[in-house]
Parts: C-alpha cells; structure tokens; sequence
C-alpha cells in the first residue's frame, strides 16, 4: 500500500507538471508561428551566437552631422531615426581635429581626421587602441508563412535578426560601445539575403554609451 501511494503521489506531481508546461509550450509554438519575431526579441534578452568579429582597421562618417551613415569596416552601419533609442548620434571633429561621435552630451574621439576620397570624414585606429566589430545572430529564426509579395511573388520563408557590435577603448580608459540590430531574410532558392533590413521602431541603432570620455 505504501508503494502503491508513493506511485500515486510521483505520477500526479508528473501529471501536475504535465499540464502546466504543455500549455506554455503550446502557447510559444503558436507564438513562434503567428508572432515569431516577439518571440525571438524576448530570447535574445539571454543572449545572441557569435558568427564573426574583426579588428576595426579604419572608420568613416558619411552624412549632414546628424544621423547619416558609419562605415566600419567594409560595414555601412546606420544612424538615422526613427531607432529604438528615439535619437541620432552626431559626428563631426573637435577642437584638435579628431573624428568624434558626441550622444547626449558625451563626446567619443575616433582619431585624427584624415584625407578620404569620397570627401568623408574619416579616420584610422590609432595604434593604442582597441577595436573590434562583431557580428551575432539570434537563437532562432520565426517562420512567414502568411507573408506574401504581391509585386515580385518572392516572398521570405524565415527571417532572423543580426546583431552589429561596434566596441572601442582609448589607453585612458574612454570606451564607445555601438550595437545595432538589423533583420535578415531567408529565401528557399537563394538563402540568406542582405543582412541590413529595417523594421520600423525595432531595427537600426539600439545601444550607444560613451563612458569616462570629455564632454
């Protein structure tokens, strides 16, 4: 008898877990489904997979002083709005003519401002810094079953966000830390497509902090 209760109080703790998971599994399938890309913002709270980082070698700024683009690289990274952040960075130079990047009353200096071919403002890494940008990918990517391109009939099957992680520190202890997020597109004929698509108010430039750096 005594074993006969100890089984009975096992299988309906079990069955007691049973019925409180498979409704939240349920739930996330169907989210993951009809609202994938909620779903995969949540996740990516926890954290992002690492595809590929690589020293900054040079940067350049190409716009009006507000807003405009940042090019890393061989990366085009925009600053225009509307972003998450409900602002735009500006870029211009200092006093000392070094590139800077100031946001909300905090001033990064890249480097001396160098000549540049496409009359941007440009400039290398000096050689005591560190620099890096890095590209990550979120967990999962959400299925578009219900997505359809009335103008081309070429629709994407799944789409997924990539994550832009610009990360810089001068000897003094100054750092800039940049991350953008932008989604990518996954086609059956062709595979991933440009990683740089815009979603209004949950793509572009989401993260930017200016730390011990002159005002």
């Amino acid at each position: 008898m005594l074993i006969c209760g100890l089984i009975n109080s096992v299988v309906r703790k079990l069955l007691i877990r049973i019925a409180i998971v498979v409704p939240i599994l349920v739930a996330m399938a169907a989210l993951w489904i009809f609202d994938g890309r909620k779903l995969s913002l949540f996740l990516d709270r926890f954290g992002t997979i690492a595809m590929v980082s690589t020293p900054v070698g040079s940067i350049s700024y190409e716009g009006d002083g507000k807003g405009g683009t940042l090019h890393v690289n061989d990366l085009d990274l925009s600053l225009n709005g509307p972003n998450p952040l409900g602002a735009s960075p500006e870029v211009g130079t200092t006093k000392d003519g070094q590139v800077a990047l100031s946001f909300r009353g905090k001033v990064f200096a890249f480097g001396p401002a160098r000549s540049s071919e496409n009359q941007t403002l440009a400039a290398g890494r000096p050689t005591p810094d560190m620099a890096s940008i890095s590209t990550r990918r979120n967990p999962i990517s959400w299925p578009t079953p219900f997505e359809v391109n009335f103008m081309t009939g070429h629709s994407p099957s799944w789409k997924r966000y990539l994550y832009y992680h610009l990360t810089w520190k001068k000897p003094n202890g100054a750092t800039l830390d940049m991350l953008w997020r932008y989604q990518q597109y996954f086609y059956p004929s062709d595979g991933w497509a440009n990683g740089f698509l815009t979603d209004e108010n949950t793509t572009g430039l989401i993260h930017v902090e200016i730390s011990n750096a002159g005002r």
